[in-house]
């Protein structure tokens, strides 16, 4: 039985990206077919493609979800809920009662009104959460890249196709793509269907037990439309941009009827893949490199294999890729059964 420390990893922090490349599609790009690597660059992307594939993005779009409240309290939204409140992490939250009323840089007054081991859920006393946040929020960068936010990361940890708001975190996979690009993957006769899971707390918390089966996967909201479930499943193939994405079409599979790669859903999802997982939708995988140890990590290596994982991980980091969100990509073929 596989445990999180089989999926640890040695990597060291001067490989770990905390800015951007100048240029979007200037990325490496790790290819790896079993246990044959190469090493490429984003723009090969449009040589692995063939004619009647559907190419599947995660157009969600990032809200300044990091704030300061009373001027001490810093708090990370990092899920909506149905009625309109959202829940959010702060370091020091067991030090806020239920009920407290905070006050945000701007005026804006935020009430708690639960505190448990999800974090805080707040109800902003506001007409508009996303103009608040416009005003007071910070781009929640992951606390890796150990810095605050700068002007540049309003657009660049924005995906250039990135639409409804929702995501605590970018799909970080798709920063890599222009509208060029994206203009290039249709003329080589490939489809793009832009689906949505608003990133959240399931995608990124860390995995704090031994015990896979005892992770608590946090639900994240996703959606696909009937007319593009009918796309993908006419697809030659299906190349998911993103985890998020991947998880997204598996999500749909779940309850697709026999033949088909998913069903139209827009639902909440908790699904978490690991080694033994049988994929349904998805036949390549374009992604950024994953922390150790992570749910994403484990996600890859369902995909192609842990052996294979670990061994191209370690010829990233000897050819001295950039990793995680603002670092170089991979692609991923599903390792046969």
């Amino acid at each position: 039985m596989l445990t999180t420390s089989d999926f640890d990893f040695d990597l060291p922090n001067e490989l770990i990206a905390s800015h951007p490349l100048p240029q979007r599609d200037a990325s490496r790009m790790l290819v790896v077919d079993g246990n044959d690597v190469s090493d490429k660059h984003i723009r090969n992307f449009l040589d692995f493609l063939q004619p009647g594939d559907v190419v599947v993005f995660n157009n969600s779009r990032v809200i300044p979800a990091r704030f300061i409240a009373d001027g001490k309290y810093e708090i990370t939204l990092h899920t909506a809920t149905p009625d309109g409140h959202w829940w959010g992490l702060c370091k020091r939250f067991n030090k806020i009662k239920v009920g407290t009323i905070l006050s945000l840089d701007d005026g804006t007054q935020i009430e708690i009104v639960e505190n448990n081991d999800s974090g805080l859920k707040i109800k902003f006393l506001c007409d508009n959460v996303f103009d608040v946040l416009d005003r007071v929020g910070k781009m929640p960068l992951p606390p890796y890249m150990k810095r605050e936010e700068e002007l540049d990361d309003r657009e660049r940890y924005q995906t250039v196709y990135s639409s409804p708001l929702g995501s605590m975190a970018a799909p970080t996979a798709g920063l890599h793509f222009t509208n060029e690009l994206l203009d290039e993957i249709r003329k080589h006769d490939a489809q793009i269907v832009n689906v949505t899971l608003h990133v959240g707390a399931g995608t990124w918390m860390p995995v704090k037990t031994e015990d896979l089966s005892e992770h608590k996967m946090h639900s994240e909201w996703c959606c696909i439309t009937p007319e593009q479930a009918d796309i993908i499943n006419n697809a030659k193939r299906v190349i998911a941009v993103g985890t998020t994405s991947m998880r997204t079409l598996e999500s749909a599979s779940q309850n697709a009827p026999d033949g088909m790669r998913v069903a139209p859903i827009c639902t909440e999802t908790s699904i978490f893949i690991t080694p033994g997982y049988k994929f349904r939708a998805v036949d390549v995988l374009l992604t950024n490199f994953h922390l150790p140890k992570s749910t994403l990590f484990m996600l890859v290596s369902a995909f192609s294999g842990l052996p294979e994982m670990k061994a191209a991980y370690k010829h990233a980091v000897n050819e001295k890729y950039r990793f995680f969100s603002y670092g170089d990509c991979c692609l991923l073929f599903k390792k046969d059964a």
